[in-house]
């Protein structure tokens, strides 16, 4: 069943939409009598299409200097983000290493009131079993020095376990084949 006038083929008349209000791409029944050369003219005008910086209407061409400027920007916003990461893996390697160095340092406080009284308590002992106060000192002052060089070999091999910025480098190294165009080469 039509609602609208009917031309007697079973469509509705020219230019005429459901109930005669038009062609369905107008606003109603003044939009009805428009007449189009072609189709594409029909179709509404398109909305800007949306840049990552900025709003260019269908078919403009940026300039070299738009290009480059985005280019530009893109890049600084890259160097920030590197540096943040940066900065954030320095501060957590720092923060590591210096609360193990803290620690270290109160044990090692403690340890050497503790070993400053064993170590006396050792003289004397060594004096009273050789009679001689002097050599038993000698005997307890290279005991020290054994175990000085021990710590100090350990101490160093805990300090070269404090890692870097591992993340950082690795972008960093992916950069220069991001800039040419080559990220395939990243992976």
């Amino acid at each position: 069943m039509s609602v609208g006038p009917d031309n007697g083929t079973g469509s509705h008349a020219a230019g005429q939409g459901a109930g005669g209000y038009g062609s369905g791409y107008g606003n109603g029944p003044a939009d009805s009598n428009r007449q189009y050369e072609n189709v594409t003219d029909a179709i509404p005008p398109a909305e800007p299409l949306r840049s990552a910086h900025g709003t260019h209407e269908k078919g403009e061409v940026s300039s070299i200097g738009a290009i480059i400027g985005e280019i530009t920007e893109d890049m600084s916003t890259l160097m920030r983000q590197e540096v943040a990461l940066a900065k954030a893996e320095v501060q957590q390697s720092a923060s590591q290493a210096g609360k193990g160095a803290g620690m270290l340092a109160g044990a090692g406080a403690a340890v050497h009131y503790a070993l400053f009284f064993l170590s006396i308590a050792l003289w004397w002992a060594l004096g009273d079993l050789m009679d001689n106060l002097g050599w038993s000192a000698v005997i307890v002052a290279l005991i020290w020095g054994v175990i000085a060089a021990i710590l100090a070999s350990m101490g160093k091999g805990q300090l070269k376990n404090v890692k870097g910025m591992p993340r950082t480098v690795d972008t960093a190294k992916r950069v220069p084949d991001a800039l040419q165009g080559n990220e395939g080469n990243n992976r």
